[in-house]
């Protein structure tokens, strides 16, 4: 039996005198937030896994709320690491964002890194009120190209729901199971891709930015506008640094604002 982690943060925000800050917090475990200066109004949260990964057995469960009328950015102090874990013990993460009335999230974690032998399930629920604000990535690696790793034994699931006022808005999956390196590989998969990344942004503004959006992506990612309000894009690369030559550039159009720090560390 492998040693599991156990992590659990929650984060909810009101309206200060300087703008968005903290009216819940909780955290436990193996999650731990930190709180950089912003330089606006918004309120910045960084995730950090004291654990140093993710890997059989364990459960992380985040809860963030951006109250009516405030803004808030979460990101990731660095990339997530799914390490190797035995065939019957896989690792948890769930994710809980809900955006109230005129309120803004962020949802920006770097790169998960999955490694040979890895065991790993994500799911992430969004609740949106009406007129709320959401820019959301979330980028995957199949190991590192630099270290020369190849993933032939991995256990990779992913699901993404996002709702507005209880509808849903936008929902989407992934199941990776075996030699993923050959999988990807294929034309109609990835092409042999080894990291990708989907961006959602749910804004007023959202058609708007399809078009330049659109030609600022390369040949292997593309951009559409599945709702009049809802832009989705998805990218492919070749390793992490390429994605991420792509991802920056888009999500500080989207942001209309510098990422977080910790991306650029």
């Amino acid at each position: 039996m492998q040693p599991r982690a156990r992590g659990v943060a929650r984060l909810a925000t009101k309206i200060g005198p300087r703008g968005s800050v903290i009216r819940d917090l909780h955290q436990a475990g193996s999650a731990k937030l930190v709180f950089p200066r912003s330089g606006d109004d918004g309120l910045h949260a960084v995730l950090v896994n004291t654990a140093g990964g993710i890997t059989g057995g364990d459960q992380f469960n985040l809860t963030f709320e951006a109250s009516a009328d405030t803004k808030l950015t979460v990101t990731t102090q660095a990339a997530e690491r799914a390490y190797g874990a035995q065939a019957t013990e896989t690792g948890h993460l769930t994710t809980t964002l809900t955006v109230g009335a005129q309120a803004r999230l962020n949802w920006l974690p770097q790169e998960t890194i999955l490694f040979d032998r890895s065991r790993y399930r994500r799911t992430l629920r969004a609740d949106l009120a009406a007129d709320a604000r959401l820019l959301f990535v979330e980028p995957v690696v199949f190991g590192r190209a630099a270290m020369g790793e190849a993933l032939h034994d991995v256990q990779f699931s992913d699901r993404v729901e996002i709702y507005r006022d209880g509808v849903p808005l936008f929902c989407d999956a992934m199941t990776l199971s075996g030699d993923v390196v050959a999988q990807l590989a294929k034309s109609a998969a990835a092409n042999g891709a080894l990291a990708m990344a989907s961006i959602i942004y749910i804004a007023p503004d959202a058609a708007a930015h399809l078009e330049p959006v659109r030609a600022a992506l390369p040949d292997t990612a593309g951009a559409s506008l599945i709702g009049d309000d809802v832009l989705h894009i998805r990218c492919l690369a070749v390793d992490s640094f390429l994605l991420r030559a792509v991802l920056i550039p888009v999500l500080e159009t989207l942001s209309a604002a510098s990422l977080p720090k910790a991306w650029m560390i």
